[in-house]
């Protein structure tokens, strides 16, 4: 009898430390990062537009030298959009791609729910600034030839 319960005991202490191990995780992952990140985005579906952020991306790209895209959730198709973009115009390249899920709060229940997210970091590419520069030089191009 005295074995079965050290036994029980045992596999409680086994329960308990996994537990905190989870609970220490999901701690990490929801709390903000000590210093936020100046060449960071955080995307949001809902917020706003698209373009807003690609074009705050290409500032970001020419202040830093990267970019660093983030997400969660139905906002991942979002970020994967703009990072499409930024390659597809030769302005960016792929550096990381990381992925991993969050714990967060569900505001109706009130209990813990798993949200996926994704981090892209992205590049200046060598083509960047001749590309910056003529998209400048395409409107101040276009306009003089109106006035012809």
């Amino acid at each position: 009898m005295r074995t079965m319960e050290i036994l029980a005991s045992e596999k409680r202490k086994k329960l308990i430390v996994q537990l905190e191990g989870y609970i220490r995780q999901t701690a990490a992952a929801t709390l903000p990062d000590e210093t936020p990140k100046k060449n960071r985005i955080q995307v949001s579906n809902t917020k706003k537009p698209l373009f807003f952020y690609v074009n705050l991306a290409k500032r970001y790209i020419q202040q830093h030298n990267e970019v660093e895209l983030s997400a969660l959730g139905m906002a991942i198709a979002t970020v994967v959009t703009i990072a499409e973009i930024l390659k597809n115009n030769g302005l960016a390249t792929e550096k990381k791609v990381l992925t991993s899920t969050v714990g967060m709060k569900d505001e109706n229940k009130g209990r813990l729910v798993q949200k996926a997210k994704i981090e892209i970091v992205l590049g200046k590419s060598e083509k960047f600034d001749n590309l910056m520069s003529s998209t400048k030089t395409e409107p101040e191009a276009a306009a003089a030839e109106d006035k012809k």
